[in-house]
């Protein structure tokens, strides 16, 4: 494109220069030879006084060796005969008689060519005896084209000039064009090979701007796409956790045997297919900073009957493990801007971890509070507690966690951030830990005047030890 237009800009100028340069060239040329001739005939007319005075070849030798062509041998005098005298014949003649006689018939101004070059200038006079003399002057060719040369250099210099200019403005101008777009191919190629954090520049002319503008939005959809596909995929298998530890918790009542072992075997296999799978997920999720999906525009669900569904589920199985529960807050409806499948995947990640983490035995308690601008769900257990709670925070697994992927309480994390609320550990009231989950609803972040007021309570400041969480 850049070179394309260097050529264009090219061809445009050379021929704007060879339109006006080559006449003008012509022009000039013209122009010296005009003034050539015109010298000429005002050094024939100063002859021309002596001729209509005498004729007598002695005094028209000696008038026309004063003038100054006479001087330098370019003029001669052609007299016809009259009466009885001869023709005569003054100076070098470089014309021939036809030239001379032809002139004098038309009684104008006529040029003739002369052999080894140059011109011949035949101007005729009237003599006082009524005969036509004719007077040559000799034109010579440097004459006729002195200064010529020189112009046609000065209008190739310019011509020359304009179009060097023209070449460098275009390649400027192409450049200014060709670099963005250089940039926006460039990005495009490294977006196709994967590297999702190419962006281009928004600069340039206005056109290629709005390009920059719309494959950065592009880039960032594709980027948040496949984000909430890897979330997904990584929360979806993290979902079947729930019913894996139900199965893995049931095989101990299988009691002995080739089909207990090949059972528990099978079911700790599919656990540890379920963290790989979770793990690629989170490897391959490219750090986009997006909250997890929340329940959108006018989605939501009703908190208190999310919890008593999944308190069933999971009341048998604390039932089977000596489990003692309490629920509280769930008698009457508390509307929250959460989708229903998000919010039950939150309280399974959170009970799943009292049963994963806490040994048979240990109770806990899920209470649910209106706060007016906010619903705040607290799971409480009595179990060792959290040793890092920041570090059980940050979603992601290094390794060090056996059985766990960190994905669990940071499902419960989006969910409430999707909202403006947030989550905290503390130290329960039952001794363990505690996991308040702050849900917003007017908007506000946790941070607001409600989080201040009902969001740091005593048990939420204090941090319990030695346990880890999904």
């Amino acid at each position: 494109m850049r070179w394309a237009l260097v050529k264009v800009c090219l061809a445009v100028t050379a021929m704007v220069v060879v339109a006006f340069a080559v006449p003008l060239g012509l022009v000039v040329q013209e122009m010296a030879s005009d003034r050539a001739f015109s010298n000429a005939e005002r050094q024939a007319a100063t002859i021309g006084p002596t001729l209509s005075i005498t004729t007598d070849p002695v005094q028209l030798r000696k008038a026309v060796e004063s003038t100054q062509m006479g001087a330098a041998r370019r003029m001669a005098v052609h007299v016809p005969a009259i009466g009885d005298s001869a023709p005569v014949n003054i100076g070098e003649g470089r014309a021939g008689e036809r030239a001379v006689a032809e002139t004098r018939r038309m009684g104008r101004a006529t040029t003739a060519k002369v052999s080894g070059g140059g011109s011949a200038l035949l101007q005729p006079t009237a003599l006082g005896s009524g005969d036509i003399a004719v007077v040559e002057i000799f034109v010579p060719e440097s004459e006729v084209s002195n200064g010529v040369a020189t112009a046609w250099l000065v209008l190739a210099g310019v011509g020359l000039a304009l179009i060097v200019g023209s070449v460098a403005v275009a390649d400027r101008l192409g450049a200014r064009l060709v670099r963005p777009a250089e940039r926006l191919a460039d990005a495009a190629h490294q977006l196709g090979e994967g590297r999702l954090g190419a962006r281009v520049p928004e600069a340039g002319p206005k056109e290629l701007r709005s390009a920059a503008l719309a494959f950065n939005a592009m880039a960032d959809q594709v980027v948040e796409l496949l984000a909430n596909e890897r979330e997904l995929a990584a929360d979806l298998s993290h979902r079947l956790r729930t019913p894996l530890t139900v199965l893995r918790l049931n095989t101990a009542s299988l009691g002995d045997g080739p089909a207990a072992e090949q059972t528990r075997a099978a079911v700790e296999q599919l656990e540890r297919e379920v963290d790989t799978i979770i793990r690629t997920a989170r490897e391959q999720r490219p750090a986009t900073g997006l909250v997890g999906a929340g329940a959108g525009a006018g989605a939501g669900c009703d908190a208190s009957e999310v919890i008593r569904d999944r308190m069933d589920f999971w009341s048998a199985l604390a039932e089977d493990e000596g489990r003692e529960v309490r629920l509280a807050g769930v008698d009457r409806t508390v509307r929250i801007p959460v989708a229903r499948p998000e919010l039950a995947a939150a309280l399974d990640a959170m009970l799943g971890n009292v049963f994963r983490h806490t040994p048979e035995g240990t109770p806990f308690a899920v209470d649910v509070h209106d706060a007016g601008d906010a619903v705040i769900v607290l799971v409480s257990d009595a179990g060792p507690g959290i040793s890092d709670p920041d570090a059980a925070l940050r979603r992601g697994n290094d390794g060090g966690r056996d059985g766990s992927t960190g994905l669990g309480l940071d499902i419960v994390r989006r969910v409430a951030e999707s909202t403006g609320g947030d989550v905290r550990l503390g130290r329960s009231i039952l001794g363990g830990t505690e996991v308040r989950v702050w849900i917003g609803l007017d908007g506000r972040s946790a941070g607001g005047p409600g989080a201040r007021r009902t969001g740091r309570g005593r048990r939420g400041n204090r941090r319990n030890r030695g346990r880890a969480t999904p």
